[in-house]
């Protein structure tokens, strides 16, 4: 059973960690660290949240301390971003819609060998575009977007509040939106 947990939730808890760490290696260790925390601390598990949540508490308390660690040794320039990144109130469905608040319009398709090789390079771009965002903003995207947790379990796991999650989630998806949307007009074909 826990080498069944092991395999399944290896990949995301990689990710998750990588997004508080600077280096992948870093990540490998703060999984290896959170595993070692949930064996010794097995018996305190009271049953009040489900065994992921738990698990992923116990991962971003660990990866948030050796963040903080490694953020010693960066210049302070690192840290600098516009936290003001908002997209066009426009773009959004109305309350009205079917699925309110969601985007108006979905990404084109990519259905040729062409279009496959743009995915790929899209793929790489979304990674680089997480990798600028907020600590708080990339974890919050990451948990939601790519591990697909629930908006509640991510209020859990982060302990934060349901509109502190919306806004986070919200700037996160607007800013990598804005960076896809610059390279998707820089690679424009003429029709």
């Amino acid at each position: 059973m826990f080498a069944t947990l092991l395999d399944t939730w290896a990949r995301g808890m990689l990710r998750v960690a990588r997004s508080y760490v600077s280096t992948d290696d870093s990540a490998e260790e703060v999984v290896q660290d959170t595993w070692l925390a949930v064996i010794g601390a097995i018996d305190g598990f009271e049953g009040r949240s489900s065994v992921k949540t738990w698990v992923y508490r116990i991962l971003v308390n660990t990866a948030r301390k050796r963040g903080v660690r490694e953020s010693r040794t960066l210049p302070w320039s690192a840290f600098e971003r516009d936290a003001g990144t908002v997209a066009d109130p426009a773009r959004f469905n109305g309350v009205d819609a079917a699925l309110p608040g969601s985007w108006k319009e979905a990404p084109a398709a990519w259905p040729t060998p062409e279009g496959q090789a743009l995915a790929a390079e899209v793929r790489g771009l979304i990674g680089e575009a997480l990798a600028t965002l907020p600590p708080r903003q990339r974890i919050v995207i990451t948990l939601r977007d790519v591990e697909g947790c629930t908006s509640e379990e991510v209020c859990e796991i982060l302990e934060i509040s349901a509109v502190n999650q919306r806004v986070l989630l919200h700037r996160a998806r607007a800013a990598v939106r804005e960076l896809l949307e610059s390279y998707f007009e820089s690679v424009k074909r003429p029709e």
